[in-house]
């Protein structure tokens, strides 16, 4: 099944191209040039558009923007292609890359996205309950470092793959497809311009 996969809630953008569990080409960059990563991604596999059996889309918790920037092409795509889809949240892929590991988000406004009790949640940073030793990963893990190492978490070196959701991971967990304008945005908070 030729999956393609991207995530635009981070300020960091991720593409994959995956087939059958096999990760034919992966990018990184940003929101603003998906179409372009896509286009040679299916060119450094010699796939043609038309042959994608499914999308794997990132509903974030994230960037309002971004997400709409990834639903957006999503919903493209599908009614162009006449290709179904499937969201995943955007803590889960970065989790999947890190397993064990805590996956944070920066939420802006002095808050993060992580999973608490099994939840999606948006929480100041000092209010996430760490326990010593816990590794904390996500943009949300580099920026509020200090504050983290401090309570005994450990946060790996910024440049480390595991900080990034990766569109692989949203390809391996993507559930059953279906009609890609079912899919729906995962928003912890109002907008900042609602706000």
């Amino acid at each position: 099944m030729l999956t393609l996969a991207f995530d635009t809630a981070t300020a960091t953008a991720t593409s994959a191209l995956v087939d059958d569990g096999e990760v034919l080409g992966e990018r990184v960059s940003r929101a603003q040039s998906l179409l372009e990563d896509v286009d040679a991604l299916l060119r450094q596999a010699g796939a043609h558009p038309s042959e994608l059996d499914r999308l794997a889309v990132g509903i974030g918790p994230g960037s309002f923007t971004g997400v709409r920037i990834g639903l957006a092409v999503a919903r493209g795509l599908a009614l162009s292609l006449d290709v179904p889809g499937a969201g995943v949240s955007t803590l889960a892929a970065l989790a999947a890359g890190a397993p064990g590991a805590l996956a944070v988000i920066d939420a802006k406004r002095r808050e993060v996205f992580a999973i608490v009790d099994g939840e999606p949640r948006a929480l100041a940073p000092a209010e996430l309950q760490l326990a010593p030793g816990t590794v904390c990963i996500g943009d949300g893990a580099i920026r509020y470092r200090d504050l983290f190492e401090e309570r005994g978490a450990v946060v790996p070196a910024a440049d480390d793959e595991r900080h990034l959701p990766r569109a692989r991971f949203h390809a391996a967990l993507a559930g059953e497809a279906g009609p890609v304008d079912e899919i729906e945005p995962l928003y912890l908070r109002v907008p900042d311009a609602d706000a």
